[in-house]
């Protein structure tokens, strides 16, 4: 915290003295163009504050002008939208006095956010003395992370920061257990730099077990009816904590993307209104990050998440298959009508029953990251014809008179664990609700699943796909695609006939 507080006290000091706001420092990226990077800080109410970026040389590129209005006295700028690369000096003047920030890059930001397996550091993961000696490698790939904090009221800027922008090394990311820096964030922007060639630019805010409501602003929770609801929570749990004093300071911010990891809290609280409270909460991001930035970040700003691994094996409990199932909006598969722009990395193969942090912690981020950035390339990036999810069915037909379920697939299949029980399939019986039992896999062809179904009956109601706690081992499951991606979980439900039907259809 001390390289912090000389910081701020450089850049951001109080009274009418000049600064910038607090997440703005030397290493710093800005989001390049097309879109412009809005800049903002402190001054003397009332005078004018000049902003100029300046290259080689001292070259000035770029000149703007800011006007300090109250009544916390800030100025604020909008950068002219500027090609990838640098380095470049930024400075503000106000009178005699200026500020500059040196090493300055312009490429993608990208914001992670999250519960502890967001927060989880590289010092955490597997193979990570590879990991932390490969870091070097990286200086054009910089971090920045907020101290968690929470707050009763919406705050304008960062009340703390554990690690101001930095060029990565070894001491970094590995200094500590589930504190700056983010494993997966920092494996994502690695592949995305390897990908794009330009400057990549995280700013992790993530605090470990804390719910999805923390995250929402109010506006998210009363659009899905939890505000009144929710009771008196306190600490980082009470709702809108982490968005008052960890995402609002930052919507001023350009973006290029998020990365989510959040879950594992809520299978303890309000799990089935989460088809509710996550869509919610990536639309009212999208509309508050657009707004604060002058509308420079995208309105349907991509967003990308971590459907939830594993937790205990051979634990009778569904909340984790459930909150998985509303990681979609109860949809399967992302994006989709809901959940438009969205990216998923399916991790429920990725079990960790050794993990020294917890079976909850799975080690493995690198598979999670490849998977992420395969997303993030499709859909962030608009790679076309790039596979970045796993195979999911299209339809579901009973063979009445042979006791068999024939599962079409959206892609060619790898049937990689033949005697793993993964189907059950949602019989008919007098009593009510209907009986979820095994459907036994009979072949696997190449786009094509047969279950038999011979201890239902002539009547199925629905079909599931690894719909357990811990549904398979490690790598494992029992459908990837030759990709070695794996097919996500999902939930059937009959249309009345022989068909099932891809729909919502959690409940039946």
């Amino acid at each position: 915290m001390a390289a912090w507080a000389l910081l701020l006290a450089l850049l951001a000091p109080a009274g009418a003295m000049l600064g910038f706001a607090s997440y703005y420092g030397h290493h710093m990226v800005l989001q390049k163009e097309p879109v412009g990077a809005l800049v903002w800080g402190y001054g003397e109410l009332g005078t004018t504050v000049t902003v100029a970026l300046s290259g080689d040389g001292g070259l000035v590129v770029m000149k703007k002008t800011a006007e300090v209005k109250g009544p916390s006295g800030t100025w604020t700028t909008l950068l002219d939208p500027m090609e990838p690369g640098g380095p470049y000096e930024l400075t503000a003047r106000q009178g005699t006095e200026n500020v500059t920030l040196q090493d300055v890059y312009f490429g993608d930001v990208w914001l992670c956010s999250g519960q502890s397996n967001m927060a989880m550091t590289v010092l955490q993961i597997t193979n990570a003395s590879q990991e932390l000696a490969a870091a070097s490698q990286y200086p054009y790939v910089r971090l920045f992370a907020v101290a968690p904090t929470r707050s009763d009221h919406e705050l304008e800027d960062l009340e703390g920061i554990d690690l101001p922008w930095s060029i990565p090394t070894p001491e970094i990311l590995g200094h500590g257990n589930f504190t700056y820096f983010s494993a997966i964030c920092w494996l994502l922007g690695q592949r995305l730099y390897e990908t794009l060639g330009y400057p990549v630019g995280l700013v992790e805010a993530a605090w470990g077990g804390t719910p999805i409501e923390a995250w929402s602003s109010p506006r998210a929770l009363r659009a899905c009816g939890l505000l009144e609801e929710m009771g008196s929570p306190s600490g980082p749990h009470a709702p809108s904590v982490l968005w008052n004093a960890m995402i609002h300071p930052l919507l001023n911010l350009t973006l290029q993307g998020v990365a989510w990891y959040q879950g594992e809290e809520n299978t303890l609280l309000n799990t089935d209104l989460y088809n509710c409270t996550f869509p919610a909460l990536i639309a009212d991001w999208r509309r508050a990050f657009h707004a604060g930035s002058a509308g420079q970040t995208h309105p349907l700003l991509p967003f990308g998440f971590v459907q939830l691994s594993t937790y205990r094996r051979q634990s009778p409990q569904d909340t984790f298959p459930r909150l998985r199932w509303h990681q979609t909006a109860d949809l399967g598969v992302v994006p989709n009508t809901r959940m438009p722009n969205t990216f998923m990395a399916v991790a429920m193969d990725l079990g960790d029953e050794r993990s020294p942090y917890g079976s909850i912690h799975p080690r493995d981020k690198q598979n999670v990251a490849h998977r992420l950035h395969l997303g993030a390339r499709a859909v962030a990036y608009g790679e076309k014809n790039l596979v970045f999810q796993g195979p999911y069915p299209t339809r579901a037909l009973l063979e009445v008179t042979r006791a068999l379920l024939n599962i079409t697939y959206t892609q060619e299949l790898v049937w990689r664990s033949r005697d793993m029980p993964a189907f059950e399939v949602c019989c008919s019986r007098q009593a009510s609700p209907c009986e979820w039992v095994l459907a036994p896999v009979v072949t696997v062809q190449s786009h094509q699943v047969t279950l038999s179904v011979a201890g239902c009956g002539r009547l199925v109601l629905g079909l599931r796909y690894a719909w357990a706690e811990w549904p398979c081992d490690y790598q494992a499951c029992v459908l990837y695609n030759p990709g070695g991606l794996p097919a996500p979980p999902f939930l059937l439900h009959t249309s009345g006939d022989r068909e099932l039907l891809l729909q919502p259809s959690f409940g039946i």
